[in-house]
């Protein structure tokens, strides 16, 4: 009876694909069949597509197994190259329980954390191609783990998880400013779906500080401030009029705020991320933290490996080590993974220099304060550790 069943189902997923199928094909006969392949690849290149197709095929995805495809499932991918096209896609979300996604896996493209060129971000209306996402680590591929801690190695350097503690963590803090909060790209913004509007300067970007990154390091400056650290919070927007050369002219700032106050021995340097999926989805970096979406943050440590003269960045790294290992013992996913890149991203003007990614533009103004905040209060109380120890 049990085999009967099964057949049964087979049978009625058949049916159906081949009714897909027809559809297809009368779409050609309808539009010309000149067009039809390009469309059709068009439509294969869509992930969400697929996977729905896919879905209906053979199942619901989440949970259900992790074995490859087999026996009619097989037979039926294997009469569709728009079907076959998607099922690796959909085996990994299989093994992954269908949850958070991974936002190194090369079809999400990180769009706005290196340095040089101005994304080319589309227009986003509504919550439509909106995707959630929450970044772990994993042990494998370029992944390091050790000292609970996860790393992505973006740079052309071999390394090992011993990278991880190889460096010394030098930010002794004393008297007078100690943090000094900086946005080489200050005009990054968020996504509007939340029906908190602003004025665009270009797509995800806008020069109303109330409403871009700005406003996220603000939120930061006044939680640390509130642990009782003195905090010189930059707001100069070294990214407007001209994207190009911002790095240049926030470094500028930083070397004249370092030599006015040498009491600062922490740069932070925040921006917002921008993931996007190969079939043009937009990636929102989500924690759920006490019941409440918030914004996950990221660490970026600069390198050598640019060619660039960075001969500290390893203590750089021992530094932003020392944050993460708080961040994992207080939340479950507000971080995300270390990133380790070959650009330096000014960060060798100061061995407590750090990237800070708060959300991605797919997030909302306020799940990236509230994020924010999260993670400021975190880093406060392990920053008050060190200083008593």
């Amino acid at each position: 009876m049990r085999e009967s069943r099964r057949y049964l189902t087979a049978l009625r997923r058949g049916v159906a694909l081949g009714l897909v199928l027809a559809a297809l094909w009368g779409a050609g006969q309808l539009a010309g069949f000149s067009g039809l392949g390009d469309r059709l690849a068009s439509l294969g290149r869509a992930p969400g597509l697929t996977r729905a197709l896919l879905a209906r095929q053979l199942g619901p995805l989440p949970g259900e197994r992790t074995d490859a495809l087999e026996g009619w499932g097989r037979l039926l991918l294997g009469q569709s190259p728009l079907l076959a096209a998607g099922e690796e896609e959909v085996l990994r979300l299989r093994e992954g329980g269908g949850g958070s996604q991974d936002a190194s896996d090369p079809a999400v493209r990180d769009e706005d954390s290196d340095d040089q060129e101005e994304p080319q971000l589309r227009p986003q209306t509504g919550e439509d191609g909106v995707v959630e996402m929450t970044a772990r680590g994993k042990a494998e591929g370029k992944y390091l783990y050790s000292q609970g801690v996860y790393l992505y190695n973006r740079t052309d350097f071999d390394l090992d998880a011993s990278v991880l503690a190889q460096g010394t963590v030098d930010v002794a803090l004393g008297e007078g400013p100690q943090i000094l909060i900086v946005h080489t790209h200050g005009s990054e913004s968020y996504a509007q779906t939340d029906g908190d509007a602003y004025e665009e300067s270009d797509p995800y970007r806008t020069t109303d500080c109330t409403h871009n990154v700005v406003k996220v390091g603000e939120e930061m400056a006044t939680v640390f401030r509130a642990h009782g650290f003195q905090v010189i919070h930059d707001t100069t927007l070294f990214d407007y009029p001209a994207y190009n050369g911002a790095y240049d002219r926030s470094k500028a700032a930083v070397e004249q705020w370092l030599a006015q106050y040498p009491t600062i021995k922490i740069v932070l340097d925040v921006h917002r991320d921008a993931l996007v999926g190969s079939g043009g989805e937009v990636y929102k970096l989500v924690s759920e933290e006490a019941g409440k979406k918030v914004a996950q943050v990221m660490l970026v440590v600069g390198t050598s490996g640019s060619g660039a003269e960075h001969p500290r960045w390893k203590d750089n790294l021992a530094f932003a080590v020392k944050l993460q290992q708080g961040l994992t013992r207080g939340y479950d996913s507000l971080a995300r993974p270390i990133v380790l890149r070959n650009s330096r991203y000014n960060q060798q003007l100061s061995p407590g220099s750090l990237l800070v990614e708060v959300g991605g533009h797919g997030n909302t103004l306020t799940e990236a304060v509230d994020g924010a905040r999260l993670w400021a209060d975190n880093v406060a109380r392990t920053l008050l550790a060190m200083k008593a120890g």
